[in-house]
C-alpha cells in the first residue's frame, strides 16, 4: 500500500550560496542562487513544509562554515529545518537548536562517536537525524571522503530504540546526478530497522517520487535537489505524487 512521502527540498552550502554537487565532489559544484534565504522562500512559496539544509565546507573541516547564510535562512522562513554538515559535539547541536532549527543530521558523528548520539537524542528526543552517506554499500565520512569499511545497514542498527527521529540515507555515486533513486539499497535499508528512513540521492523525476510511495512503508520521505532547480520536477506535481497537495 503506499504511504504520503515527505518532500524536503534541498539547499546545499559552499561559500555562501546554494549549489549542488555532482557525486559529492566540491570541484563539480553548479550555483543555482547566491542568496539561500531567498531560495528557502522560493521552496515555501512552492508549497513545501521542510527545508534541507547541508554545510558542505563544514562536512569537509568538521564545523560550520555557513553559519550567516543558515541563519539567514532561519529568520526569514517559516519552514521547518534540518541541517548537516560538520556538526560534531554537544555545542554545536545546542547552538542549532537554541537559534531554531527544527533538527539536526549527524552523519560523520554518528560513525565516530555512537554515545555522542545517543546523548544527543536523549537531550532532544525526536530532533536528530542519523546521516548515512553510502558509496557502493560502504559508509563514507568526512565530507565523502572517508571511508568507514561498515555497510549503512551496520551503522543503521546502533541507533535502534535510541530516539533518532530519521535516518537520511544518500547514494553518493547517484547525488546530483539526475539517474534515479537507488529504490533497492533504500528499501534494503527501511526494511532492516524500524526508524524512518528518507531517500537522498538521485531523484530525477516524479515517477521517483511515486515509486519510492510503494517502495517500503518505512520510507518517510525524499530530498529532492538538482530536478527541482533544473525544472525537471515541478512542485505542485511533485506534492501531488507525494500525496501532501493542499
Amino acid at each position: 500500500m503506499s504511504r504520503a512521502l515527505t518532500l524536503y527540498p534541498a539547499i546545499d552550502l559552499k561559500s555562501g550560496a546554494c549549489v549542488r554537487l555532482l557525486h559529492g565532489r566540491m570541484d563539480k559544484a553548479t550555483v543555482y542562487n547566491e542568496n539561500p534565504a531567498s531560495q528557502a522562500e522560493i521552496f515555501a512559496d512552492n508549497g513545501f513544509d521542510w527545508v534541507h539544509i547541508v554545510d558542505l565546507d563544514g562536512a569537509f573541516s568538521g564545523k560550520s562554515e555557513n553559519r550567516t547564510a543558515v541563519e539567514a535562512i532561519l529568520a526569514e522562513t517559516t519552514l521547518k529545518t534540518q541541517l548537516g554538515g560538520g556538526i560534531r559535539d554537544m555545542a554545536a547541536v545546542e547552538l542549532w537548536l537554541g537559534l531554531g532549527m527544527t533538527r539536526i543530521i549527524l552523519g560523520t558523528a554518528a560513525v565516530r562517536d555512537a554515545d555522542f548520539v545517543k546523548t544527543a537524542c536523549r537531550a532532544f528526543p525526536g530532533r536528530i537525524v542519523v546521516g548515512i552517506d553510502a558509496r557502493d554499500d560502504r559508509v563514507k565520512t568526512d565530507g565523502w571522503d572517508g571511508d568507514t569499511g561498515h555497510t549503512p545497514q551496520e551503522i543503521a542498527k546502533r541507533y535502534e530504540d535510541q530516539g533518532v527521529a530519521a535516518i537520511v540515507y544518500t547514494d553518493i555515486n547517484r547525488d546530483g546526478a539526475l539517474a534515479g533513486v537507488n529504490m533497492e539499497a533504500t528499501a534494503a535499508l527501511a526494511k532492516a530497522v524500524a526508524i524512518p528512513v528518507i531517500a537522498s540521492g538521485g531523484v530525477a523525476s516524479v515517477a521517483d517520487i511515486e515509486r519510492l510511495t510503494n517502495a517500503h512503508d518505512n520510507i518517510e520521505g525524499v530530498i529532492i535537489g538538482r530536478a527541482l532547480y533544473d525544472g525537471r520536477i515541478d512542485p505542485a506535481a511533485a506534492l501531488k505524487a507525494a500525496k501532501l497537495e493542499k
